[in-house]
């Protein structure tokens, strides 16, 4: 119990603020704007480190990528599983929060005059223009600024590529490029413990002028996204052990997964139930190398509570703004942004979704007055996020095994 308060003491201690923040905006009204500018303090702050984050960390991972040479099958496998799974995924949390309104129609001309700071208006380009401009830009000094995120991160991959293509010489740089990634991992560390003071002031002063109505929106995200994760955890997941090995696989996968998924909400971390994700997916009968290289690459790169969590983050932004999904476009838009975020969630509690939820901000169109509200979504959908993320490694393991073993590898095993 001590190891679960203290895992979960920085979550409490946020929401309880935020709490407070709220029922002082509901008592004080607009008189509440006065803390405004400690609210905007943490938000400074965030959007400053946004791109010295974003390179570091994904330069780095990039520049220390080695390949396998004899696991190509399992990495082609796992590839395909993870990107199914994560389509999926999105799918059923796109259809979910498409029958609910997170935020009543009624409230949205009130909230859009709060978030008026939508920045200027696009030119009028075509789709090729468009796509260029989004992942480029014309001068470096550009790419400093959170308006140009896309093109931030595909420089900062090709800088990986051409760090880790240099071999021995490239070493070094890695080296350093990882060590400023672990600094810029301690500094939002930092920032972090101002958040509960920051958000609590920051929705104190937003509740005190659009009411209870955000209050309300995030409830009602919360127990949405409760239903629909312990729905994508017994039917989904039971479906792929089923999948991969009948009905043994199913009495298999839930008779040894417990550790791993009490393990993710006690430490709310990808990255801490790493260790014990990989021997419950060996105790399943997962072949050890296949064990290894999935669940730890799905630390990274799969993540299907943070998926489900991407497309909620962003229907609650198309609710609160009243933005209009009704062409078939629009819905791509929104599930190709939500895969894309996935991808940029560190396995971290607490704070490891903002480069995420700054491209959802920056691709939507948004203004970033609106970051802090996602940073409040994360923190409620953290312990079943982080949930779904480590389970569905285990559930895509044995789905990866099945590809690579063939249909009786659980009997083999």
């Amino acid at each position: 119990m001590k190891k679960i308060l203290k895992s979960y003491k920085s979550t409490l201690i946020l929401l309880t603020c935020v709490i407070i923040g709220s029922v002082c905006g509901i008592i004080f009204k607009e008189d509440a704007a006065v803390v405004k500018p400690l609210g905007d303090l943490f938000l400074n702050l965030l959007l400053v480190i946004i791109v010295p984050l974003i390179f570091f960390t994904v330069t780095s991972s990039i520049a220390k990528m080695y390949q396998p040479k004899r696991l190509s099958k399992i990495l082609i496998s796992t590839i395909v599983v993870f990107l199914v799974s994560s389509v999926i995924a999105v799918l059923v949390s796109f259809v979910a929060t498409s029958i609910t309104d997170l935020v009543k129609d009624s409230d949205t001309d009130a909230i859009r005059e709060v978030f008026s700071d939508t920045g200027a208006e696009e030119e009028d380009l075509n789709l090729l223009e468009r796509t260029v401009s989004v992942l480029s830009t014309d001068q470096f000094v550009n790419l400093l600024s959170t308006d140009n995120l896309i093109a931030l991160i595909v420089i900062s991959i090709l800088f990986g590529i051409a760090v880790n293509k240099s071999g021995e010489k490239g070493k070094k740089v890695a080296e350093i490029l990882d060590s400023f990634s672990e600094v810029m991992y301690k500094l939002i560390g930092l920032i972090m413990y101002y958040a509960p003071i920051g958000l609590g002031c920051y929705f104190a002063a937003l509740i005190g002028t659009l009411g209870g109505v955000i209050a309300v929106g995030f409830l009602k995200t919360f127990i949405m996204y409760l239903i629909v994760s312990i729905l994508f955890m017994f039917v989904i997941y039971t479906l792929y052990a089923y999948i991969s090995a009948g009905t043994k696989g199913i009495k298999v996968f839930w008779k040894n997964i417990i550790p791993a998924g009490l393990t993710a909400l006690g430490t709310c971390s990808s990255a801490a139930s790493v260790p014990v994700n990989i021997e419950c997916a060996k105790k399943i009968g997962i072949p050890d190398d296949i064990a290894d290289t999935t669940v730890s690459l799905g630390t990274s790169f799969h993540k299907d509570g943070s998926a489900i969590g991407s497309v909620f983050k962003i229907m609650f932004l198309v609710s609160l703004f009243g933005t209009s999904l009704n062409t078939v476009g629009s819905v791509f838009e929104v599930l190709g942004i939500a895969l894309l975020a996935t991808l940029l969630v560190t396995a971290v509690p607490i704070g490891g979704g903002t480069i995420s939820e700054m491209l959802i901000i920056s691709m939507m169109g948004y203004s970033t007055l609106a970051l802090p509200i996602l940073t409040i979504i994360a923190t409620i959908i953290d312990a079943p996020a982080t949930l779904l993320n480590v389970v569905g490694d285990t559930s895509c393991a044995m789905l990866v095994t099945r590809s690579v073993e063939g249909k009786n590898w659980l009997e083999k095993a």
